[in-house]
């Protein structure tokens, strides 16, 4: 309700979806200055308005991992992927027969390969693209390989 309030909204309002944000920051703020220089507008709007009173900043950074525990982008895509299938066996095990093979090249580009096999496999389903736990794991596959084909062209 504070960040209803804060924005000014009101309470029977909706709040936005949690994707805008994600699409806001990868569509529009390409440019890393922008999102600093919002950063700064927002904590001095409630610097003003006397809604921040304590010294210290706490960030959240619940998507930041630490520098030991990372793991490759293609290591990533694999746990990804094998989560994905485990969960299309779960409601029907006669679609392993339509997956591609699995990748065996250790290589990103390989991974990125199969995964969108595998997407597009699964797409071309229907029926089994309408479970909710499904399309949840697939959408996260597919951000996923747009995120390092991005990564991708940008390292070139």
């Amino acid at each position: 309700m504070s960040f209803k309030y804060f924005l000014g909204m009101a309470p029977e309002d909706d709040i936005i979806e949690s994707s805008s944000l994600t699409n806001f920051h990868k569509l529009r703020l390409k440019n890393i200055s922008l999102l600093d220089m919002l950063i700064n507008k927002t904590v001095s709007i409630a610097l003003d308005k006397d809604l921040i009173k304590s010294k210290s900043i706490i960030v959240d950074t619940t998507y930041f991992k630490a520098r030991y525990n990372q793991k490759t982008p293609r290591e990533i895509l694999q746990e990804q992927t094998k989560k994905l299938r485990k969960t299309v066996y779960e409601i029907d095990e006669t679609l392993k027969e339509t997956f591609p093979s699995k990748n065996t090249i250790d290589t990103l580009k390989a991974e990125i390969a199969y995964s969108e096999k595998l997407v597009s496999t699964i797409n071309s389903n229907k029926s089994i693209i309408t479970y909710p736990k499904i399309k949840e794991k697939l959408n996260l596959l597919e951000e996923t390989i747009t995120n390092d084909l991005e990564h991708l062209q940008i390292s070139k």
